[in-house]
């Protein structure tokens, strides 16, 4: 989760805070933490119900019906595509500081096959083995982020003199466009949570996993906004903020450091993709809304091969041809349908299935009032240039759901 959570958007995110709030963005960072928080809790509580593979489809399939779950499924499937797709290209960006070459046309062509048929090929020899890889990842990422963060702090505190950001008062459309990238910073987590069919207990640990990544995200969020607010001289456009404290701190050497460490973050959060996004179709092969083929399971290895191999070609594809801009906005849009969808499933769910939940959420109605809300007002904020995409995606959902609406699913038992 942690890995997902925090992936290469770290490493732009301060400048872009910094540009609309200032110092108040180490507030709208806590705060975010908070509107995150609302939505984790009901996350956890619904999740608390199944310890089948599907994640929010699964969820809102039950709660609502094999329509709703398959608009979910889709767009569920479409952001986790995506995603890992640019992903994949900044890790080839970021590999062009050392190797020049590297974004020419066949050399970047080999670069994308190798990680992705390489993180494809580990995920298909087993799920313990991909996810040794994903946490060692997650430490390596975390490593440089750290010394960064503490190292400019250190620099602060020996320079208070240093700290730069001109103080001025944000607007409200301001605080609620930070609010949108906070958000999404912290989100991430339903990708980890696809694949609890494999997990021992995951009904009663998915919850503490929910909160204890949100716990560690803030913590590096504001250690890491903190250090570049006071280090780096005019953040707001800084194009590398992490770079820049670096290079302030450790010189030009601590730069390259950093960039090693955004490959570092490129490739984990790849890897924790790889090994999350491909329980989406298995799931809706398992019940019955996919080919059947995407729910086979290797033999020896027992994990969904088909599954993964047809990700890592997707990915593949979208990261030979695309690129951040409509990713962004499709992402933003896809998230917070089905985010309000999983909040207002905690009373659909009690109603549904009473005394089922092993994490029962105190107040549960009102969180799910309260991340309904959330939602409504942060879509507001989004830049719907990728309507069409969406638009697109809710007919390929809907034809999926007319040509499997006759057929029996597991879900209909539950």
């Amino acid at each position: 989760m942690v890995n997902i959570m925090i992936g290469a958007g770290i490493f732009g995110l301060p400048s872009a805070l910094a540009g609309l709030l200032g110092r108040g963005s180490l507030l709208a960072l806590l705060l975010g933490a908070v509107a995150a928080g609302v939505i984790v809790a009901c996350f956890s509580e619904v999740a608390s119900y199944f310890s089948a593979a599907g994640g929010a489809y699964l969820y809102t399939r039950v709660a609502y019906g094999r329509f709703v779950g398959l608009q979910v499924g889709w767009m569920l499937w479409l952001v986790r595509l995506t995603a890992p797709a640019a992903s994949a290209n900044l890790f080839v960006v970021y590999l062009g500081e050392f190797w020049p070459w590297a974004s020419h046309r066949m050399p970047r062509a080999l670069i994308l096959t190798v990680l992705i048929g390489g993180l494809a090929l580990v995920n298909c020899l087993g799920v313990k083995r991909a996810a040794r890889i994903s946490d060692a990842f997650t430490v390596a990422k975390l490593l440089p982020l750290a010394v960064v963060a503490f190292a400019g702090i250190a620099f602060l505190s020996a320079h208070p003199q240093a700290a730069n950001v001109a103080a001025h008062a944000p607007h409200l459309r301001e605080w609620l466009k930070a609010s949108l990238l906070i958000v999404f910073a912290y989100g991430g987590f339903d990708a980890a949570i696809l694949a609890t069919s494999e997990l021992k207990s995951p009904r009663r640990d998915v919850a503490v996993a929910l909160f204890a990544a949100l716990a560690t995200c803030t913590v590096v969020y504001l250690a890491v906004q903190w250090a570049t607010l006071g280090t780096v001289a005019d953040l707001a456009h800084s194009s590398r903020p992490l770079a820049d404290v670096a290079r302030t701190v450790f010189g030009h050497a601590g730069a390259a450091l950093v960039a090693v460490g955004g490959l570092i973050a490129v490739f984990g959060n790849l890897s924790a993709n790889t090994l999350a996004v491909p329980r989406i179709t298995f799931a809706l092969a398992e019940q019955g809304d996919f080919p059947s083929f995407f729910a086979r399971v290797h033999p020896r290895f027992r994990t969904p091969y088909v599954s993964i191999c047809v990700f890592a070609l997707l990915v593949w594809a979208f990261a030979l041809g695309g690129n951040f801009a409509w990713n962004a906005t499709l992402s933003a849009i896809a998230r917070l349908l089905y985010y309000a969808a999983i909040c207002a499933a905690v009373p659909v769910l009690r109603k549904k299935m009473p005394g089922a939940a092993q994490f029962y959420l105190l107040g549960g109605p009102w969180f799910a009032a309260l991340g309904v809300a959330i939602c409504v007002v942060l879509f507001s904020q989004v830049d719907l240039g990728g309507s069409l995409i969406l638009l697109a995606t809710f007919v390929v959902a809907t034809l999926n759901w007319a040509a499997v609406r006759g057929k029996p699913t597991a879900c209909d038992s539950l």
